[in-house]
């Protein structure tokens, strides 16, 4: 063949362009058998007409045994399956169809299709994708253990302590794991607890409840609980042979009832200590798959973990109420006042440790009140709290000065010797102002504002929205006193935000609430006005720590 240069140079010297060679059009069975796809057709009668190399490679059959054959007498394994709905559906509708689906013959391979109506009859092309189809599973089933193992986590975290959340465990690994569970604990004593079970069928349920409470005192350490729980390894049997494993008696014949095939038992780990184990039972439809069981080893590690983290969690918050509680002394006798105080902890372990409360009487004899919160939450927090509290009764006791001059005071204090430590207070003077009357003198340092119930059951809250800057910041802010002065009868709540924050609604609509509720206990004396407002305010699950004080104004004394 000539070049493009001997070309063009012909053309030039003749004027004419030489007319290119026509290939030769491929041969249409030559394109078919060179294909990489296997291709097959069959006639209206669903009889073979022409079979390609590759078909019959992957359809495992010569042309010579397909050749005039029909393709449901060849391969019956076919009817009714995809295969069939969708050529037949192709053959009717005479619009193509895409499909992927798993070979309907003893081998597990996958295949994409296309088949597409033609003269007289059914074309069909297909490739082999059982690699890509099990590399896509295998990133399926992934994705899914690592959606449900993160739904876990978030179950158990939303839980307060350890019980709750072992509690809690049965139910989330049935039936995505297994058929049954029971979780067991170990207590500090050293001796295991059965806290929880489930079941994914209904009418088992209480059957496994009933095991739950006697097989402990049955099963012999070589079962695979009790190897579990010694060794802090898994294990594994046939329920069978378990049964073997058991004396005679009802724990027996209740798992024998269960009907379950097989037992796995994983411990629960935390750090070197094993603190529990989780016993799943497979039913005999549903053997423990390796993907079930790699989920279910990486449950249990994360439970394990979990649970030690919330049990650390729930020993720091018991130390820090415990050394809050004992710093919140009752109040004194306060001359011409009844005085009320509650503390109530937090839920949250995280949430607990700041806030305090104290009532005591000035060198002179005149009352103060106040309410206090240590940003943070935990036993440092705590600890703070008991350090600022002392503070300020010192301060207040020894100088004898009104609210400014005391938060002044406790100001400077904290910035030089607690310069870590930041927290909100107030502090309240009662005063006699004669003719009967109170005067109520007071300073506010960033804490929520007091509110004032009237003895006609009015409700005011005082000096607005928030006070002065908080403590710790800057000792040389400028700070406001108010006075307000009251009759016998009215009531002084102080409170720290605690009472009326919620992490579904604003701090003005938790006052909101506050000042309604007020308003319908109006009149109650101290003790059942705290009560009640922590009833309705918190009812029985406060999100953070809350302190308040109720103060009612009786006749001063002479």
């Amino acid at each position: 063949m000539r070049d493009s240069g001997q070309l063009q140079a012909t053309a030039t010297a003749s004027g004419r362009v030489p007319a290119l060679p026509v290939p030769r059009a491929a041969d249409p069975l030559e394109v078919l058998e060179g294909m990489p796809a296997a291709f097959f057709q069959v006639d209206a009668r669903w009889r073979f007409t022409y079979v390609n190399e590759v078909a019959e490679r992957l359809m495992r059959r010569t042309r010579a045994q397909l050749l005039g054959r029909c393709l449901w007498a060849s391969f019956p394994e076919a009817v009714g399956t995809v295969f069939e709905a969708a050529y037949r559906s192709a053959s009717a509708s005479g619009e193509p169809v895409v499909f992927e689906a798993a070979s309907p013959g003893p081998d597990d391979g996958w295949y994409d299709v296309q088949a597409w109506p033609c003269a007289g009859g059914l074309a069909v092309a297909f490739r082999e994708s059982t690699d890509r189809h099990r590399t896509d599973e295998r990133l399926r089933r992934g994705a899914a253990r690592t959606a449900f193992l993160d739904r876990l986590a978030g179950e158990l975290a939303a839980e307060h302590d350890g019980a709750a959340a072992l509690a809690r465990l049965a139910r989330l690994v049935v039936p995505e794991l297994t058929d049954g569970c029971i979780v067991t604990v170990v207590d500090r004593d050293g001796r295991p607890r059965d806290v929880s079970s489930w079941h994914t069928d209904p009418g088992r349920r209480e059957l496994l409840e009933r095991y739950t409470e006697v097989r402990l005192d049955t099963l012999p350490p070589e079962s695979p609980v009790g190897r579990a729980l010694r060794e802090g390894t898994p294990a594994a049997a046939a329920v069978d042979d378990v049964l073997a494993l058991m004396p005679c008696g009802t724990a027996a014949e209740l798992l024998r009832a269960l009907g379950s095939a097989s037992v796995v038992v994983l411990p629960l780990r935390a750090g070197a200590r094993t603190i529990g184990v989780l016993t799943l039972y497979q039913d005999p439809d549903r053997p423990a798959t390796a993907d079930a069981l790699l989920t279910a080893h990486e449950v249990a590690a994360r439970a394990g973990l979990a649970v030690d983290r919330l049990h650390r969690q729930h020993q720091q918050a018991q130390l820090a109420e415990g050394l809050q509680r004992s710093l919140l002394t009752d109040p004194p006798d306060l001359p011409g006042l009844s005085v009320a105080v509650r503390y109530v902890p937090a839920t949250e372990a995280a949430r607990v440790g700041g806030d305090w409360y104290d009532a005591f009487l000035q060198r002179d004899g005149t009352p103060v009140v106040v309410i206090g919160d240590v940003v943070g939450h935990d036993i440092a927090a705590a600890a703070a709290m008991g350090q600022l509290r002392g503070l300020l009764r010192g301060i207040a006791h020894y100088s004898g000065a009104g609210p400014v001059e005391v938060l002044r005071g406790l100001d400077e204090a904290v910035t030089s010797m607690h310069a870590d430590t930041l927290a909100t207070a107030a502090v309240a003077r009662f005063e006699p102002a004669g003719a009967g009357r109170t005067r109520l003198r007071w300073a506010n340092a960033g804490h929520p504002p007091p509110v004032l119930v009237g003895r006609d059951g009015r409700v005011t809250v005082l000096g607005g929205r928030s006070g002065d800057l908080l403590l710790g910041v800057d000792p040389a802010a400028g700070r406001r006193e108010r006075v307000r002065l009251l009759r016998p009868g009215d009531t002084v709540l102080l409170h720290t935000d605690g009472l009326i924050e919620r992490r579904d609604a604003t701090i003005d609509a938790g006052t909101a609430q506050l000042v309604a509720e007020l308003r319908v206990l109006a009149g109650r004396p101290p003790e059942e006005l705290c009560e009640a407002l922590v009833a309705r305010m918190l009812q029985g699950t406060p999100q953070d720590d809350a302190a308040l004080v109720t103060v009612r104004i009786g006749r001063p004394p002479a």
